[in-house]
């Protein structure tokens, strides 16, 4: 389907050539009349749409004139409008089997609709023809006689390439400035509110963001306009929308009428309950947007529209025909989807008997249980599916199989588990039943006492027979849509157990995965080897206050046996420890005594709440890779809920997906653990103090933790007030780069400590290097010798084998290399080699990298000894370890991705001398 919204104006001509109309008007009783709309009549909106040849492209048209005639504030005249645009699409994509165009026109009376087709070849009815159009009974051709009975002008159209019927439709006569009205009413009988009612005005456009706030607004929620305006309206609504089931904010604001309660938070933090009212509109541009009309909720009364009146069992329509009940409460056409049609039917019975909220709940394949499948008005802590039973207490009034009125809650707490603590006091609650089976119950509440009566339960209990077929087939469809999904959820859950080896975060997939999907909690049991016993590693429920209790439960119970047969085994150590738990607690909080004393009465603690979470049905399931068993997943429900069959199916495929994954991240983990040890021992454990020299050093390994050897550092003391320092990089990684890279650390402080120099270090440094053989490697080295002086400057005597070169900063911000380039070591037998000295005054920095830094990259851009000359210009006056930080950031952001090659940078700077005072 195509549609187009076009502003003002009249309609634009059809792009391309076309004939003139032709126009035919039969004579006699079935004579089509002329179009004699008034041709001064104002277009004020133009909305079309085109439409497939398609079955379901029917209940699309209706959907789209019904929503653009609302959108028009063409309440009145919808029904008739949809009605008539069904028949003609029908005709149009079924019976001619072609594409149906639909143009909505509006006028400053009425509507007109126009659908075309293209199929000019059909009929063309003429003037002297008297033939009946046919009998209303038939499949087809119902559309004109229709037209006929509703329509207030009504005609067709023909061009060689399309046949075109319109119909116009005039909004009823309605007293001058009366939309709607209402008896008069005592004094005492009329609403509540304040000394001055405030109207708070918001708009919100298109993404949400405020971009209005009035002083009504300022008044009743604290926040000025400027603290609030380019915010979006989701950081302040406290939403009342329960996950998967309601229309949440963003889809509030896609509607063109929204009116409901909900949250605002003020600044104060505290919550304030309005009644809203949004209006989506647009303004000259076109840009859509929502004007937010908001009363404090208990004057909702200035803002509410007034509820419908009574339902009846047949609605007679503009033509004297009936209208499908099932259609006057849930509209037409009905959503195609299991959760929209119970969403649908929760918000028109809530409006039906002016309640405060309303649910729905369906009935488990035993019926001895009711899942909430659908709510509106209450808090979002009311979870879909939360079970309670359908036998809540004894007579008629404790069980959903019957039609039920109660007064007032508060007399007869827990008569209905889902309203606890929201705040309702009078509900009324009807079964709905297929064939005499109970399949689910609908229930309208009320926060105020003694709202209903028998004639709304009724009420009520017509429109749940109407509905109860409808709902009852589209859980089955939903039933054999998710059977086809379990294929899906597997394929998924594969992909993301294969994209990680770390070891946590599997077991974490392997929950999250489980809950709520499969079960309500989840335990997960890893055993190291086979001496060892089974280790509680993560524990997950759906309720997250609940974790902490489930898992000191655990924890003190024997684990479950690791039997390696495949398949799901009951449990039922933890509900049994849990109950008898819950039980002494319960008689400890009465003043009760006696009863056997239970090794695990102190200590465990379990609440209430977390007995009734692991209460009912627990399963295990092996967790077996290579041929052991590495684990259990542990699979719970709350109490008295039983697994189905296909979700234990579905859990044991997945067990054996996880088993294999967890192994995987095992032999990983292991790996990963014995390489980054080797790397820790290939680096220095700290740096020491060198009084009168600042020392920092920043060293990034690259890649996952996975691989060794690279580049290092090291600054150790030689003797008699001198230290010696190294950077360096070894060519490639792994464990060949590894042993070079310990055999030069380790080296050059032996060779140094021995009183060589720095060219004879290097060069028995090399000799060691060559004699490796195969496993030498390349190695580059900048090592040096840092004397502190008694004036406060420093010393170094440098020897820079195939390095990149130092750079020195002095005060005045220039940059000068401290070092000649010289061959690299690993590479030639007889190097000769010699040391340069450099001192560094007070102030001085000398900055030593590798080659990961001046090699970053970013596409055919390098940073180069250039680039990182520029950055080291711009630290005059900083530390050696503010230095070191602000050449790392400038190396990170010269290019967006992760480094490919370790980064070493050793900062040494002498400190300014400070004048005595």
């Amino acid at each position: 389907m195509t549609t187009g919204l076009i502003p003002g104006g009249q309609p634009p001509e059809p792009t391309g050539e076309r004939m003139p109309h032709q126009r035919h008007e039969p004579a006699g009783p079935a004579a089509l009349p002329s179009d004699d709309r008034p041709r001064s009549s104002v277009i004020t909106a133009r909305a079309a749409a085109s439409f497939e040849p398609v079955g379901r492209s029917v209940a699309t048209a209706r959907s789209f004139v019904r929503d653009t005639l609302q959108g028009w504030g063409y309440a009145d005249i919808v029904d008739d409008a949809v009605v008539l645009t069904s028949e003609l699409v029908t005709n149009a994509v079924v019976h001619a089997g072609t594409h149906a165009e639909v143009l909505c026109l509006r006028t400053e009376d009425g509507v007109r609709i126009e659908v075309s087709d293209r199929y000019p070849e059909r009929e063309v009815p003429l003037q002297d023809s008297a033939a009946p159009m046919g009998s209303p009974d038939r499949e087809s051709g119902r559309g004109l006689q229709l037209c006929a009975a509703l329509a207030t002008r009504w005609g067709v159209d023909y061009t060689p390439t399309h046949k075109n019927v319109w119909f116009q439709l005039d909004l009823p006569a309605r007293t001058v400035g009366t939309r709607a009205a209402g008896p008069a009413l005592p004094a005492d009988l009329l609403p509540l509110a304040d000394g001055r009612v405030r109207v708070a005005v918001l708009q919100v456009d298109r993404k949400g963001t405020i971009s209005a706030w009035n002083e009504d607004a300022e008044e009743l929620f604290g926040f000025p306009a400027d603290a609030v305006v380019g915010k979006p309206l989701t950081e302040l609504a406290a939403w009342p929308h329960t996950p998967g089931t309601g229309t949440g904010i963003a889809e509030a604001f896609q509607l063109s009428r929204w009116e409901g309660t909900y949250g605002i938070r003020g600044a104060d933090g505290r919550v304030s309950h309005v009644y809203a009212s949004h209006l989506r509109v647009r303004d000259t541009g076109g840009e859509p947007s929502t004007v937010c009309l908001l009363v404090r909720d208990h004057e909702r009364a200035v803002l509410q529209t007034p509820s419908r009146g009574p339902a009846t069992d047949q609605t007679p329509s503009g033509d004297g025909q009936n209208t499908d009940p099932f259609e006057v409460f849930i509209g037409s056409p009905a959503p195609d989807d299991l959760d929209g049609l119970l969403q649908r039917t929760v918000e028109r019975a809530r409006d039906m008997l002016d309640g405060d909220s309303a649910f729905l709940l369906l009935a488990t394949d035993d019926e001895t249980e009711l899942e909430v499948r659908a709510s509106t008005g209450l808090p979002s802590a009311r979870q879909r599916f939360a079970r309670v039973p359908v036998d809540a207490g004894p007579g008629r009034y404790g069980s959903a199989r019957m039609p039920a009125v109660h007064d007032d809650l508060a007399a007869v707490p827990g008569a209905v588990p889902l309203l606890t603590g929201t705040g309702m006091r009078s509900v009324v609650t009807v079964p709905l039943k297929v064939e005499g089976r109970l399949t689910g119950s609908l229930g309208v509440a009320a926060e105020a006492p003694g709202r209903y009566t028998n004639e709304e339960a009724l009420r009520l209990q017509f429109a749940a027979d109407r509905i109860a077929l409808a709902v009852e087939s589209a859980r089955l469809g939903e039933l054999e849509r998710l059977r086809r999904g379990s294929l899906s959820f597997l394929v998924e859950a594969s992909d993301l157990l294969a994209g990680t080896l770390d070891r946590d975060q599997t077991l974490a997939l392997m929950a999250q995965m489980t809950v709520p999907t499969l079960a309500t909690w989840c335990a997960v049991y890893t055993i190291a080897d086979q001496a060892s016993e089974p280790d509680l590693s993560y524990v997950l429920h759906e309720d997250e206050d609940l974790i902490d209790g489930i898992k000191s439960l655990l924890s003190k119970i024997s684990p479950p046996d690791p039997v390696p047969t495949p398949g799901a085994r009951v449990w039922t150590t933890p509900g049994e420890v849990a109950h008898q738990a819950a039980l002494r607690s319960s008689m400890r909080s009465l003043g009760l005594t006696g009863g056997s004393t239970h090794q695990f009465a102190s200590g465990i603690g379990p609440t209430l709440a977390t007995a009734s979470a692991v209460g009912g049905e627990t399963v295990v399931l092996p967790l077996v890779a290579r041929n052991r068993v590495i684990g259990m997943l542990t699979l719970g429900k709350p109490t008295d809920e039983h697994f189905r069959q296909e979700i234990l199916e579905l859990a044991e495929d997945l067990s054996r997906r996880a088993a294999l994954a967890l192994d995987n991240a095992r032999l990983y983990s292991e790996r990963t653990a014995i390489s980054q040890a080797l790397q820790r021992s290939l680096l220095p454990p700290g740096l020491p103090q060198i009084d009168g020299v600042e020392v920092e050093v920043i060293y990034r390994a690259a890649g996952e933790g996975n691989e060794v050897g690279g580049d290092f550092y090291d600054l150790f003391p030689i003797g008699d007030g001198a230290y010696g320092f190294a950077i360096g990089d070894v060519c490639g990684t792994g464990p060949n780069a590894a042993a070079v890279t310990g055999l030069a650390r380790h080296a050059l402080r032996l060779l140094a400590r021995e009183g060589l120099s720095g060219p004879a270090v290097l060069e028995r440094l090399n000799s060691a290097i060559l004699d490796e053989g195969d496993r030498s490697r390349f190695l580059t080295l900048l090592y040096g010798e840092l004397r502190p002086q008694r004036d406060g400057s420093a010393e170094l005597k440098v020897v820079c084998a195939g390095h990149p070169l130092p750079l020195r900063l002095r005060q005045d911000g220039t940059v000068v290399a401290a070092a000649e380039p010289q061959p690299l070591l690993g590479v030639i037998e007889d190097l000769e080699l010699y040391e340069e000295t450099v001192t560094l005054d007070p102030g001085d920095v000398l900055l030593c990298v590798t080659d990961g830094v001046t090699e970053r990259r970013e596409g055919t851009r390098m940073l180069g000894d250039d680039g990182l000359a520029d950055v080291l210009t711009t630290c005059t006056g900083l530390t050696a370890g503010a230095v070191a930080a602000r050449i790392m950031r400038a190396v990170e952001r010269f290019a967006s991705d992760a480094p490919s090659d370790d980064m070493a940078i050793l900062t040494m700077r002498v400190p300014e001398i400070l004048p005595e005072a």
